[in-house]
């Protein structure tokens, strides 16, 4: 039953803006399945769902876990979209994002396996990365700026 309905959030969140966990347990219920906030809220989780804004301003539920074809390119255009700056200071590399978007373009990062990230912390707007040394933080920035197509500045 569990895996039936994972699947089904999955389809839900690629057909439709799902934006809060009570949407996504009213379409599920809605579909038969008898689920709680407390149910969805650990769907979530084990999904690893994330949520980014959309054109209109709200906000929704995608996967960055999906498995198949083109999971490189969605890492690249989460991380693309989201980014608006990436600054440095000396072994810690701050990057500021579109607001709402830091968790889900840290999870790009993580996705993208910089070997040189020792670890990361993200807000709503804001990743800072903690990397080994100052020259994988300026490698490392290089790096990110070439993925954005954006020159140093």
């Amino acid at each position: 039953m569990k895996e039936k309905r994972h699947a089904r959030i999955l389809e839900l969140i690629r057909t439709q803006n799902v934006g809060t966990q009570e949407e996504m347990c009213s379409l599920l219920n809605q579909a038969g399945y008898k689920v709680t906030q407390a149910t969805v809220s650990r769907d979530i989780r084990e999904l690893k769902l994330t949520k980014v804004s959309t054109n209109d301003g709200r906000q929704k539920y995608i996967s960055l876990t999906d498995t198949g074809n083109g999971i490189n390119e969605k890492y690249t255009r989460v991380f693309q979209d989201g980014v608006v700056s990436i600054e440095m200071a000396q072994n810690i590399l701050v990057i500021k994002t579109v607001s709402g978007m830091a968790m889900a373009v840290a999870a790009a990062l993580d996705s993208m396996d910089c070997r040189e990230i020792v670890g990361s912390i993200a807000g709503d707007d804001t990743i800072m990365c903690a990397v080994r040394t100052v020259d994988d933080t300026v490698a490392l920035s290089r790096r990110l700026r070439k993925l954005l197509n954006r020159s140093e500045t």
